[in-house]
């Protein structure tokens, strides 16, 4: 068995920043941790480190269309009027352009210090609609991406049976994502033999809305969860909320509250709109809300009241979403600017017993994507190595230490100012730069020439 001695000069540890941390790391592990040492012969140097960041809420292939939907429409533009640019985006690719769409997804999310992804994957049929042969290709794909680029895989399979509340029939431009229940346990089933050669994968369910499966198919499906995550979109947009209530005489995270069993292996992507009832709701029952800042940005979903909610003890990550800019940092940064438009302050996420900002948001995106995720997000022996370094010459980091090194990466610094990723003990990322960046990003542009020229 190979083994790789690392020296950290700082390494952000569970119990706070370590001085002289040695790591060894065998079998994509950390098998051995001891602090306050000195570097050994042979050890690689680092000089900042710290855990890999989740990204609990990605669509892979939408990084293709980065930048393509932001000239105005005839109309009033809005979060319906990109979902109908999505289709049609959609309608264009096959298995070949999937996965290349998602490798570059996944190079650009560990370059800017993310190692593990919740793909919320929701594409599974050809452009006819009809399932392929492996009704779980699409999904195979998404796990060869996953597998060449080294970034750990939660995948999330979508179960998408509706075009809106009540049950509605789904639309032409849904009929790639659509499955039955029946047909849907196919689905888990196979992608789990799809992401089997992984390291650590993990598969959960993901009934896509309420607006795409009634609470009742929810019920349902959840058994083939085995106990893995739970994700869903809700509340993400006004609209959604006023047609809930409309339909059923709730709000939609008031209605999963009330009629579904949501517990601490639940993920609310977005919950934009929720009242003060049922945030205190989702901290009872002990889910994490999956924020997207940069993706509800650019949807105008809205913002999410991320300050209330954790103080009162709520369990937040943060995902890249629509992949319209993949930036750890500027998930965090935006995260935070929110809060401060929206509630005339400064500092607003920072704890009394965590004055850095910085810190806060970290050690909270951590911690509740870990657990979103299913998977740990921890430096400790026995667990993945799964780390990150900054460059401490970078100037956003000059002359700070531990949380200012936080505070200075989030504010200051950027996807720019990461050094080194290593995932399951493999270096991927070195100087900033995926190891294999150059032949997934021809790739990626060969792709986007059949999606954007179809012949």
């Amino acid at each position: 068995m190979s083994r790789t001695a690392l020296w950290f000069r700082s390494l952000l540890l569970p119990d706070g920043w370590t001085d002289g941390v040695r790591l060894v790391l065998a079998d994509g592990h950390i098998e051995t941790l001891v602090k306050e040492c000195p570097a050994e012969a042979g050890d690689e140097r680092h000089e900042i480190g710290l855990p890999g960041l989740p990204n609990l809420h990605s669509h892979a292939f939408q990084r293709g269309m980065a930048g393509l939907t932001e000239q105005r429409g005839a109309t009033a533009d809005s979060f319906w009027t990109w979902r109908e640019a999505m289709y049609r985006f959609v309608d264009h690719m096959g298995p070949e352009e999937v996965e290349a769409i998602a490798a570059q997804a996944f190079v650009e999310m560990l370059e800017s210090g993310f190692t593990r992804v919740g793909e919320f994957h929701y594409v599974h049929h050809d452009p006819n609609g009809a399932p392929y042969a492996d009704i779980a290709e699409l999904a195979a794909r998404v796990a060869a991406a996953a597998g060449e680029t080294g970034i750990a895989l939660t995948l999330l399979p979508v179960f998408y049976r509706h075009a809106g509340f009540g049950g509605l029939p789904a639309a032409p431009g849904q009929r790639r994502f659509v499955n039955d229940i029946d047909r849907y346990g196919n689905l888990i089933e196979a992608s789990r033999k799809a992401v089997s050669s992984l390291p650590g994968a993990v598969v959960g369910v993901a009934p896509h809305s309420l607006r795409a499966a009634t609470p009742e198919e929810i019920a349902a499906i959840l058994p083939l969860a085995d106990g893995g995550p739970v994700h869903i979109h809700v509340a993400e947009q006004t609209k959604e909320v006023e047609d809930c209530l409309a339909w059923s005489g709730q709000r939609p995270v008031e209605l999963l509250l009330d009629r579904l069993p949501v517990d601490g292996r639940w993920c609310l992507v977005h919950a934009t709109h929720v009242t003060d009832a049922e945030s205190q709701g989702i901290v009872a029952r002990g889910a994490t809300v999956g924020l997207c800042p940069i993706t509800e940005a650019n949807l105008g979903d809205g913002l999410f009241p991320a300050q209330a909610f954790v103080e009162r003890g709520g369990s937040f990550g943060v995902g890249s979403d629509s992949n319209v800019l993949i930036d750890a940092a500027e998930e965090l940064r935006l995260l935070e600017y929110g809060q401060r438009l929206s509630l005339h302050t400064r500092n607003a996420m920072a704890r009394a017993s965590t004055p850095s900002v910085g810190r806060s948001l970290f050690d909270a995106a951590l911690a509740g994507g870990a657990q979103a995720l299913g998977a740990p997000a921890t430096l400790a022996a026995g667990q993945p190595a799964d780390l990150v370094s900054l460059k401490a010459d970078d100037n956003a980091l000059a002359h700070r230490r531990h949380d200012r090194w936080l505070d200075g990466w989030i504010f200051g610094g950027g996807r720019q100012t990461v050094d080194c990723v290593w995932r399951a003990g493999a270096r991927l990322v070195t100087g900033g730069l995926h190891i294999h960046r150059d032949a997934i990003g021809r790739r990626y542009r060969q792709a986007l020439h059949k999606v954007l020229h179809p012949s």
